[in-house]
């Protein structure tokens, strides 16, 4: 079994739900149950996945709980977007988590092609 904690991009996207989690504490009460709820479970689904894909003994399931968490950030990757249209958020405010969820999409990513490129 592999431990999900020695992994960078699991660290990266521990941290980067926590701070998700702290943006949308600033997000309109009337959004509760809209963006921020999905922008905060999408964030979560990030680490979520990678500890869940540690766990699997097949690297196919592995590299499938990866794929699913490259989903996820993507999906986070829209709605930080979508949440900076709708004036949630400042430039200012999308730039950083913008930058860092580029980065764990992108170590994702190549995770994914390790683990399927070997044998």
């Amino acid at each position: 079994m592999r431990d999900f904690r020695k992994k960078e991009v699991w660290k990266k996207g521990h941290f980067f739900a926590i701070e998700i989690y702290k943006i949308t504490q600033n997000f309109p009460k009337s959004e509760r149950f809209g963006i921020t709820s999905q922008i905060r479970r999408a964030s979560l689904s990030i680490p979520t996945n990678i500890v869940e894909g540690c766990t699997r003994f097949s690297k196919k399931e592995f590299a499938n709980f990866i794929n699913i968490a490259a989903g996820s950030a993507a999906e986070v990757e829209y709605l930080l977007e979508f949440s900076k249209e709708i004036d949630l958020r400042t430039l200012e405010q999308y730039t950083k988590p913008s930058s860092s969820i580029i980065e764990i999409r992108k170590m994702l990513n190549s995770l994914y092609r390790i683990i399927k490129n070997t044998k």
